[in-house]
């Protein structure tokens, strides 16, 4: 029988006393109609100067919306709307919000008068845009720069290499549509792939600061197209400066992808991508999700794509079928996306229920995050970008070379065959007419888009590449045309001299580029794209999951027994009917069946069966990992020889694989703050180069006349004259300066580096905590599961004679402390269960029978239960206190010193030894009814490479620590078993005493990284300059954590993510170095300042060498993808784990031998990998 739990009364329970509810202001919505400029807004907005009970008042333009906050005791919202109509517009109230929760910046509600009081959170919508056409970090600026002041919007993120925005927001204010349109405005294409909303919740109100204070805001995130660099990123992060509405905007130029937390009462996510686009780029919702949210655990978020759903009153009597459908929460239909949005518990309807049921109305669905997955691969892969600036440049190429040809190459080569020269008419040439006719296509053609482009992001003062592309090109074809009418105009009509082969071969040269450029971004992305596309599209599964079990049972009974014979009649009836469905319909519960070489669907146990998995691509582990009956599968591996069937325990978004992957694209789409800094400069290089290329023209104009001998140039007749120089000379500056190369810098090499840190089992959370684990100089360590295995077994059991002379008394205090720990998490908490059952003869998968209740898990100290033994004597209740001596005494204990004395007695001898594996003893005392009634003494085993990862540490010039809740000499034997030294010990800490440790060394000057995996870590990895976390631990852990280290066993990964981050932040300053040098060394030639020595760059060679710019900085980042853990990491743990060092480790003549033959074998496995190639395992001997 399993533990039920009792419901046992609290002590002293009262009611709580009523609270009263002060006066508020309310906020409330009207849409005004009538606005066509800024006068129209500043003039509502006067209206309600002076007036009694009103606060804040905003007035939104674009979205045609008025928000007031108000006192409704002196001013109701109907005497608001006529206020408006007063000052001759239309208004309508759309909506009254009394309360009025006030947003701090931070994006927590607070309110100043309230104290204890619940309230409803406002619904928030997290809307996810896919957005076309951003090129550079300019793009993503001018995106962000649309939803500046915007009303509705929490937050913003932008990324440019995943084309993806993402926008918190509130509906109400802002749709999903709106932010769409913001980000069309801004010149780019947007479409929204999810808009998630939340339920509205009830939340206990605090004063400010209070700890209880609760964050309502919406994470969207939007794809952008058209970023190419820095000053892309900054445009469209000026979008957004100033909005109180946003708490945080992360922009991403390589990702092309933004991520936007706000508050949604006040931006939504159509808002947002209205804003983007605005700003000259495509913006497209991919998301939006609610960041505070009251729903259980267990509760999920289903969207599909439906079609067929013509009207309103079709989508609300969906969306009450689904209502009616046990386990769903609610269920949101948006006519305008033909999204469904539902909420429901997994276990009680899952995904495929919920699509049997909508087809069942007569409609098709489509899981969309399958959906979104394709589109977000394509995107990553820039298939269509690829294949678009191909086209444009093949295209330009065969209009640009008859145009050289004839303005250039055959007057000069062959100038007998130079047919151009050819009169019309007195002042027009038969090759001018040919050179215009051909040069058109090209100049509004192929740079059509980059006038759009052009056009939208000077209209909101923020210029991007695109801008200087228009000058230069347009100033060639304009100056050229001019020179034409001159020459037909103005005697004596000399053939003029024209520069269409500038302005057609520029545009090649920038389509080139672009070309090349998303080539190579494509490669960036490479390793986030495999892990997408791990989990395979279909699974084969059982018909009735509850026969499959029944078979799997009689498996065992039939392999136990010896009689394979039973095994066929297992397999009878509807276990052995299989289904082959989409992966994404896999639900928790499902048996799924796995044949040799099969990718596993989801994550689950194993139920029959034995075999290997290669996890390498999710893991990085090399070696094939054995599952048995109760093994663990991770989703994404592939099945090796063996036939199993597991259940699955987590499918779609919940699976590992899938949070690896989220992970990965938020890495790649928060900033570094060095890029930051590097897509400021670049917000401002386009205005500082077109200055430049005026003051160029301007200076050589003044001085080629004022000069007696200007440079030769000026007076050569095949250059075309003074004049023609100069404008040669400007468009070189304007041409040659890109600031996408300095936007491309940080973020390309963001993009490879998590990339490869994923493939070898390292997931860094960011550019941010990218740069900060650069300058770690402290390493901090928890004990328990992460220097040990955390496998802990009871070594030594010690009973007081009260419980320790009666058979029976000693198994009934087994059965207590089984009871109690029935439910624990912890690894001792296991351990002891594990013992129990021993104890009592039962095996590992049995329960205890009894009752457990009034259960209190004190953090870093023990717990508390009430437990009820099922014993065939009289039945009673028994206060257990399992844990620490502090915390029995601290719980008015008595605890003799002779016991305290015995248990150190363990550690003091484990002291001794440095190389025992299983050095350090943890000490647990129990008292049962207020009375002491023995100990358990615990070991635990160090991992294999603790003690080299240690060393490698401190190698790098990184100090150690350890902070443990265990005994202090439980500590110190590990400590000296590792090499940390003993002063650096912290043992018998709390939770909050971690904190403080971690703050003591940052006060004294570290950068301080916790490394821990378990919930009483999280404090600490939070508080700490870079968490680090053990994928083995909690979720709680991870999600504290800036690193997650995906095998928790390699402890050598802690250095090599160190080592990681350094190299990746290298070849970031290696980029930006070169960027910047690239401009600072070819700009003074473009201006000409050498051409009184004979040198300067013509406009042509100007355009091709910004098109390598961008290109080189990318190719630059990419060599990061031959990263590998260094070798002297990997020999330092060979030699601790007692392995010879191989031959051909030195730099002589065998050692370079050697590291060749390991580059091959490096690019095999690559190309292993790139193919999802799998090598063949040897069958299982018969069991």
């Amino acid at each position: 029988m399993a533990p039920s739990y009792l419901k046992v009364e609290s002590r002293g329970s009262a009611p709580r006393p009523s609270i009263s509810t002060p006066a508020h202001m309310a906020t409330t919505t009207l849409k005004v109609g009538g606005m066509t400029c800024g006068a129209c807004t500043s003039a509502v907005e006067a209206g309600f100067k002076g007036v009694e009970g009103v606060g804040n008042v905003s007035v939104s333009l674009v979205m045609e919306r008025a928000v007031i906050v108000h006192d409704p005791q002196r001013i109701a919202a109907e005497q608001i709307r006529e206020i408006i109509e007063d000052r001759g517009f239309d208004a309508e109230v759309l909506a009254t919000d009394l309360p009025s929760p006030m947003f701090s910046k931070k994006g927590y509600l607070y309110d100043e008068d309230m104290d204890g009081e619940e309230e409803d959170e406002p619904t928030i919508t997290t809307t996810t845009l896919a957005v076309e056409g951003m090129t550079c970090g300019a793009c993503t600026s001018a995106i962000e720069g649309g939803f500046k002041s915007v009303t509705g919007v929490k937050h913003f993120s932008i990324s440019l290499l995943s084309e993806r925005a993402v926008v918190e927001h509130d509906e109400t204010l802002l749709s999903a549509e709106q932010i769409a349109e913001i980000i069309e405005d801004r010149g780019f294409g947007a479409t929204i792939v999810e808009s998630n909303k939340s339920e509205p919740t009830k939340s206990l109100k605090t004063r400010r600061g209070s700890s209880g204070r609760r964050e309502k805001v919406a994470t969207t995130t939007v794809a952008i197209e058209g970023m190419t660099c820095g000053a892309c990123t900054s445009a469209i992060e000026g979008g957004f400066k100033d909005l109180e509405c946003l708490v945080q905007f992360n922009i991403s130029l390589l990702a092309e992808r933004a991520v936007i937390v706000h508050d949604p009462s006040k931006l939504s996510a159509e808002k947002i991508a209205e804003i983007i686009e605005d700003r000259g780029f495509d913006a497209k919702i991919i998301s939006t999700q609610l960041g505070s949210s009251s729903q259980s655990s267990s509760a999920a978020v289903a969207q599909f794509k439906v079609f067929g759903v013509r009207d309103a009153a079709a989508a609300t009597a969906l969306e009450a079928k689904l209502q009616s459908m046990p386990g769903v929460n609610s269920a949101t239909v948006s006519l305008a996306t033909s999204r469904l949005n539902v909420s429901h518990q997994p276990n009680i309807a899952g995904l495929r229920a919920l699509v049997e049921l909508i087809e069942a109305q007569g409609y098709n669905a489509l899981v969309a995050d399958n959906d979104d997955n394709n589109a977000q691969l394509e995107s990553l892969s820039k298939t269509k970008e690829i294949t678009e600036w191909r086209r444009a440049f093949k295209t330009s190429l065969a209009f640009a070379i008859p145009v050289t040809l004839i303005s250039m190459i055959i007057p000069m080569m062959v100038p007998a065959l130079d047919f151009g020269s050819l009169t019309i008419i007195p002042g027009l040439y038969l090759g001018d007419i040919i050179c215009l006719v051909l040069t058109i296509p090209v100049q509004f053609g192929i740079g059509k888009r980059f006038y759009i482009s052009a056009y939208k992001s000077m209209k909101h003062g923020s210029p991007t590449m695109d801008v200087l592309v228009v000058l230069g090109t347009s100033a060639a074809f304009f100056f050229s045309i001019a020179a034409m009418l001159v020459s037909i105009f103005c005697p004596p009509h000399t053939r003029p001299s024209t520069i269409f082969d500038t302005s057609s071969m520029l545009i090649t040269f920038i389509t080139l580029g672009r070309f090349l450029e998303n080539r190579a971004k494509g490669q960036t992305s490479r390793a986030l794209s495999r892990l997408m596309s791990l989990a395979p599209s279909m699974a084969t599964i059982y018909a009735d999951p509850i026969a499959a079990d029944k078979a799997a049972e009689g498996w065992d009974v039939a392999i136990g027994t010896g009689n394979e014979a039973k095994n066929d009649s297992a397999q009878e009836g509807n276990a052995a009917e299989e289904k082959v469905i989409p992966t994404e319909l896999i639900q928790v519960g499902d048996i799924v069946i796995l044949r040799p070489g099969d990718k596993i669907p989801a994550d689950g146990t194993v139920t029959r069966g034995e075999t290997y998995v290669d996890e390498s691509m999710v893991t990085g582990e090399a070696m094939p990992v054995q599952k048995r009956k109760g093994g663990l599968l991770i989703g994404g591996t592939v099945n090796g020889t063996g036939r199993v069937d597991f259940r699955v325990t987590r499918a779609g978004r919940d699976t590992q694989l899938s949070q690896i992957v989220k992970l990965v694209q938020d890495a790649q789409t928060t900033r570094a703050p060095i890029q930051r800094l590097a897509d400021t400069i670049a917000g401002y290089f386009v205005p500082i180069i077109l200055l430049l290329g005026f003051l160029t023209f301007a200076t050589w104009m003044v001085l080629s006349h004022a000069l007696s001998n200007p440079p030769k140039i000026f007076v050569d007749e095949a250059s075309g004259g003074k004049f023609m120089v100069c404008v040669k000379l400007c468009i070189s500056v304007i041409v040659f300066a890109c600031p996408c190369a300095l936007g491309l810098a940080t973020p390309t090499a963001v993009m490879v580096g998590t990339g490869v840190g994923a493939e070898n089992g390292i997931l860094v959370k960011g550019g941010a905590a990218l740069e900060t684990t650069t300058k770690i100089t402290q390493v901090v360590l928890d004990k328990t599961g992460t220097l040990t295995l955390g496998k802990m077994t009871v070594a030594t059991s010690k009973l007081v004679p009260t419980w320790e002379n009666s058979e029976w008394r000693k198994k009934l205090w087994w059965t207590i402390l089984g009871l109690a720990e029935m439910g624990s998490e912890h690894p001792i908490g296991k351990a002891i269960l594990a013992s129990a059952k021993e104890q009592l003869g039962l095996d590992i998968e049995g329960t205890i029978d009894g009752s457990v209740g009034d259960f209190e898990a004190v953090v870093g100290k023990g717990i508390s239960a009430l437990v009820e033994p099922a014993t065939s004597a009289e039945r009673a209740r028994y206060r257990v206190l399992i844990g620490s001596v502090r915390f029995l005494r601290d719980n008015n204990v008595e605890v003799p010193q002779s016991a305290v004395n015995s248990s150190e007695e363990a550690n003091i001898k484990a002291a001794g030894s440095a190389k025992s594996p299983s050095a350090g003893t943890t000490n647990i005392f129990i008292a049962v009814d207020g009375a002491f009634s023995g100990h358990l003494c615990l070991s635990d085993t160090i991992k294999d490479s603790a003690r080299a990862a240690i060393a490698a540490l401190h190698r790098m010039g990184v100090k150690t620590a350890i902070v443990t809740g265990d005994q202090r000499s439980t500590a110190i034997a590990v400590a000296r078993l590792v090499g940390i030294p003993s002063e650096n010990v912290h043992a018998g800490v709390t939770p909050d005493q971690k904190q403080d440790i971690i703050r003591k060394f940052q006060d004294a000057g570290e950068c301080v990284a916790m490394v821990g995996d378990g919930i009483n870590d999280s404090p600490a990895l939070a508080t700490a300059d870079v968490g680090i976390a053990m994928a083995s631990g909690t979720d709680v852990a991870m999600e504290a954590a800036d690193i997650v280290l995906m095998r928790p066993n390699d402890l050598m990964d802690i250095p090599a993510s160190i080592q990681l981050a350094r190299s990746i932040f290298n070849r970031i300053k290696l980029n930006l170095s070169w960027a910047c040098g690239y401009n600072v060394i070819g700009l003074p030639f473009a201006m000409g300042i050498f051409l009184p020595f004979g040198y300067h760059l013509h406009p042509m060679a100007a355009g091709a060498a910004m098109a390598a710019s961008s290109v080189s900085v990318v190719c630059s980042s990419l060599l990061l993808k031959f990263w590998k853990r260094p070798r002297w990491m990997d020999d330092a743990l060979a030699e601790e784990k007692g392995q010879l060092r191989r031959r051909g480790a030195g730099w002589g003549f065998g050692g370079l031998v050697g590291k060749v033959t390991d580059l091959a074998r490096a690019a095999t496995g690559r190309k292993r990998k790139e193919e999802d190639g799998y090598v063949p395992l040897s069958n299982l001997e018969a069991v």
